[in-house]
């Protein structure tokens, strides 16, 4: 391809990932955004292996196919509840690529002359295995087969991994041979990596999995400058600046600084915990016939969703439910939390699935106040982002984090297995309230009988 091309088609897709990525921030337009990012995705990459004649075309379309169907597989078989790990581990497939890259150009060049050069690479492989470690200690937490209690980790041991990074750095400039520098600096990452993502607890992941995506761009854009490819060096910026801006956003929903989440410590695996676990409060357990009751009549009901819905499966049941209640004149709203689920966006997603109306999702800022004339608030599997100690306990763990007002509401109903605190580890206090009902069991099942019950009711 003529040079003229291959730029006309970095160009093309470097408009094609800002257009992509403006879509995504409606739902009603995010589907159309992400094909979009991966169109342009396409084209850069056919355009760096059609100009360094890496494959033939037969070796490509072998390739696409293959990805295209390992992504279908996935698109089909990965739960909603595996959502979370499924984005962390892409985080940390890209760092991998990423760094892969830099490390084979090192080796090529055999040695660097060029400072700026070398530090790019450097930078390269350093962001890239970090992202891949850390992603995967994610990737365990998320899942359970990793604990999501932070580990305790001597602080300094970071540091003392960086300076030795930015000695195997010097090393790279001055050896003969890079390739055992290359390996000390690959080893000295993935460890680093490791440490920085493991003292962090299961409450802190939304924030983690953000941050993680931004250093898959930004290594994805240190790889760009080595191979002096604009569309990587795009497509990176891109990422990294929109996982940075995602990440603050995430650290002012739960009123953390960034800081504060990496040197870890915060949210332990919560316990079982009786109904008379707090100074001798009990909760007032419901039936679905009751609460079907307190639907039918009410005017106004706004319903929560947390990480419960996902692992249930619920969303289905739901969005029948709230047709049902719609259709006899009650208002139905949904209030989202910015960190309710394990990712930024889940509960979003999760609902989108079950086709709910786009125009029915609140973000906390615009519903929290309609929560005072709120007649029923329906909280299904959320915890510590509807818990009010946020609000008044200066002893609390979250205290300080923007919540839901749920306890605002005439009456508020809990749909949980158990009395099992969040991943904070903290206690709700709104269990024991006096306006709170709370109906036991899997979601999906108290959903479906809340369904049945509400049919019957007659108005």
């Amino acid at each position: 391809m003529a040079p003229d091309l291959i730029d006309l088609a970095y160009l093309l897709s470097a408009s094609l990932f800002i257009v992509g990525l403006r879509r995504l921030q409606s739902p009603a337009t995010a589907r159309g955004g992400n094909q979009l990012a991966g169109l342009g995705m396409l084209v850069a990459v056919l355009a760096t292996l059609f100009v360094q004649k890496i494959l033939t075309p037969w070796e490509m379309i072998g390739g696409l196919a293959a990805g295209g169907l390992i992504g279908l597989v996935l698109a089909r078989r990965v739960k909603m509840t595996a959502m979370p790990e499924l984005v962390a581990a892409f985080n940390g497939f890209g760092g991998l690529a990423s760094a892969l890259v830099a490390g084979a150009e090192m080796v090529r060049l055999q040695q660097m002359d060029d400072v700026v050069v070398a530090v790019t690479i450097a930078l390269s492989i350093l962001i890239g295995l970090v992202t891949f470690s850390g992603s995967f200690v994610a990737f365990g937490k998320l899942n359970g087969t990793i604990t999501g209690n932070p580990v305790g980790i001597p602080r300094i041991l970071a540091p003392l991994l960086l300076l030795a990074a930015a000695a195997a750095t010097v090393w790279m400039l001055t050896a003969q041979m890079p390739l055992a520098p290359v390996l000390g600096l690959a080893a000295l990452s993935l460890v680093l990596g490791l440490l920085i993502v493991l003292p962090i607890g299961g409450a802190d992941m939304p924030v983690v999995v953000a941050l993680l995506n931004s250093f898959s761009g930004l290594a994805a854009a240190a790889t760009g400058f080595v191979l002096d490819n604009v569309a990587l060096i795009v497509s990176g910026a891109l990422v990294g600046a929109s996982g940075l801006i995602l990440t603050s956003i995430m650290c002012v929903a739960m009123n953390r600084t960034l800081w504060n989440v990496l040197i870890g410590g915060f949210g332990q695996e919560g316990g079982e915990a009786t109904a008379a676990s707090q100074e001798g409060k009990t909760v007032t357990a419901t039936t679905a016939d009751d609460t079907a009751i307190l639907l039918t009549y009410a005017e106004k009901v706004i319903f929560v969703p947390g990480y419960g819905l996902a692992v249930a499966q619920a969303q289905h049941q739901v969005r029948e439910l709230a047709d049902i209640l719609q259709s006899r004149g009650v208002e139905v709203k949904y209030a989202v939390h910015p960190v309710a689920g394990r990712m930024p966006g889940h509960m979003n997603v999760l609902l989108a699935e079950a086709n709910v109306p786009y125009d029915q999702l609140f973000e906390m800022d615009e519903i929290n106040h309609e929560f005072e004339t709120t007649d029923v608030s329906l909280v299904i599997g959320a915890n510590d982002v509807v818990n009010p100690a946020a609000r008044h306990d200066s002893a609390s763990p979250i205290y300080g984090m923007p919540i839901l007002d749920v306890d605002k509401s005439r009456t508020v109903v809990f749909l949980k297995r158990s009395m099992r605190p969040g991943y904070s580890g903290v206690q709700n206090e709104l269990f024991f309230g006096a306006q709170t009902r709370m109906l036991f069991g899997d979601a999906k099942d108290s959903m479906t009988a809340l369904v049945a019950a509400v049919k019957d009711m007659q108005v």
